[in-house]
Order: C-alpha cells, then structure tokens, then sequence
C-alpha cells in the first residue's frame, strides 16, 4: 500500500502549531500582476524578466514592503497590460493604489512611495497558490481562492509565496495587511465579510504585517481573551525585550492600555515545518507571563 505523502499543513494541524505571531512583517505590499507558471522562486522563475524582479525586489526591501506576484484565480485570458498595486498597511496610512503598465520594463519607473497610481476604497484579498513553493499552498489555496472571487468578483488575486505554508490556506487582506491561516472555502467569505465590518476573526487570525512577531502574538492573545474584533480597537505601541526570552508589550486599548510579558519557547518536539523541508525545527511560540492593566 503506498503511503500518504508528507503534507505539512495535515502534520501542522495534528500538532496544533499555534498561528498566532507568524505574519511576515512589512510596512506594505508591492503587488505585480505575471499570469502563468510560477517556480519556487517566482521573481526569477516565472515570465517575468529576472532581471527586472530582482531589480523590484531589491526597491521594495529597501523601503519595508514585500513584492509578491498575483493572478486572477481560474486563469482566465489574459488582458492587454500588466496590473500592479502598492498598498500601504501602516495604521492611519491604510490604501492601496492600482495601475496598469503596457510592458514590465516600466515597472522599473515606477514610483515607490504612494504618488502613483489611483487609489481605491475596495479591499484587496490575496491568496497564496504558490504550489511550487508549497504543494499544501496549490491544494488548499486554490480551491479557497476559486469561492472567494465569486463571492467577492473582481477584489481576489491567487499570489506567490507570503510564508508560513503549514497554515495553508493562508489569506491576506489588503489594505491593513492582516494574515489569516487554516482558511477554507467558507471562512474565507467570513474573514471578508467581518473586514468589511471593520473586525478581525481573532481565531483565523496568524497576526498584522505591521507589527513584529511578539506585538502580534500579544495583540492576539488580548483579542482572545476581551473578545475584542475591532480592527482599531487594539494596537502594539511599544515591545521592549526584558532579557531570557521575555517581552513586555503595551497596547492601546479604547478605554485604557495593557501591558502584556510575553515568553518566546518552542511548540512541541522538533518536526518538518514545510513540505519541501529537509530539517526538522521547532515550531514558534509564545505563552502569556501575566496582563497589567494600565492608566489611560
């Protein structure tokens, strides 16, 4: 009998990796639209000039954002012209801006810093489909991507590799820039649902792109426990490392701030965190030391 192929979003889930502090941090996103195939590293191994992609990579990481290609889920025929976006998920700055260039050459021209473009009030849903990453990122994504477009026609892109494959299917909602994991048809339609209310799913929820691990972890711990959904009701303002592993966060709260001693320790024994993984690590985590209510 041929054995089940290792799948490290089924091992992930069996293990109960905690998702909570694992969003990739960036103060925005650089999107650019490359129909077709994407190879494991898609800025140099897709159809899209390496050259030029390396060149956009090299831009955006100077500036604190991710590049990420994107699609239109089904592959449909392609348009004439090459879509992009710049979203910034900086908190009060929240936007993402649209456009469109004839050839990839003029991406290289294009301004970095939000003064291009046309801004819109839609939100942007990504989807990571990146099976040449991570077989688990095509096989959950896809499907997840497909309901959502037609739930949400015209705002869903499948996009290359955003991290974190063992949570697949892994969600990011733009503007604010909010990574969800373990989504599936359904609760897709409900993060977009309760983003459009201005609320977060606190238990989907892997954290903000801008905020650093620890702040994300201690967000969602926070949210958990108050019930809290509000996407502005809570927000890190300082995390100060206190020495052997532990960190003091504070957040702002409407009515008042806490301030939350979180440990960094390892979930679990040491296993295979992705499917093309061929050394085994301990998956991350962080345990809640004590909450200190503060004076506003």
């Amino acid at each position: 009998m041929t054995p089940e192929p290792f799948r490290c979003s089924v091992e992930s889930l069996r293990r109960d990796d905690p998702m909570r502090g694992t969003a990739a941090p960036s103060s925005g996103m650089l999107l650019v639209e490359q129909p077709g195939a994407w190879g494991r590293q898609a800025l140099v191994q897709s159809r899209l000039d390496p050259e030029i992609g390396l060149e956009l990579s090299r831009r955006a990481t100077a500036l604190g954002l991710r590049v990420l290609l994107i699609r239109r889920p089904g592959r449909p025929r392609p348009r004439p012209g090459r879509r992009w976006a710049l979203a910034d998920s900086r908190p009060g700055r929240e936007s993402i801006r649209w456009g469109i260039v004839g050839e990839a050459e003029e991406l290289l021209e294009l301004p970095l810093d939000g003064s291009a473009g046309e801004e819109s009030a839609e939100p942007c849903y990504l989807v990571c489909t990146h099976g040449r990453h991570d077989t688990c990122c095509a096989m959950h994504g896809r499907p997840v991507a497909a309901a959502l477009a037609r739930a949400r026609p015209g705002q869903v892109w499948e996009c290359t590799h955003v991290g974190g494959d063992r949570f697949a299917a892994n969600l990011v909602v733009l503007p604010h820039g909010l990574y969800y994991g373990r989504v599936d048809e359904t609760t897709a339609v409900e993060v977009a649902t309760a983003y459009e209310r201005g609320e977060v799913v606190t238990a989907l929820l892997r954290g903000r792109t801008t905020w650093g691990a620890v702040a994300q972890a201690a967000e969602h711990e926070m949210r958990t426990r108050l019930g809290i959904d509000r996407i502005e009701s809570l927000r890190p303002t300082d995390v100060t490392a206190v020495g052997d592993g532990r960190f003091r966060v504070r957040l702002a709260h409407d009515s008042h701030d806490l301030e939350v001693m979180l440990e960094a320790t390892s979930h679990g024994e040491p296993a295979l965190l992705t499917c093309h993984a061929r050394h085994e690590a301990h998956p991350q985590a962080y345990v809640v030391v004590n909450v200190t209510q503060l004076s506003s």
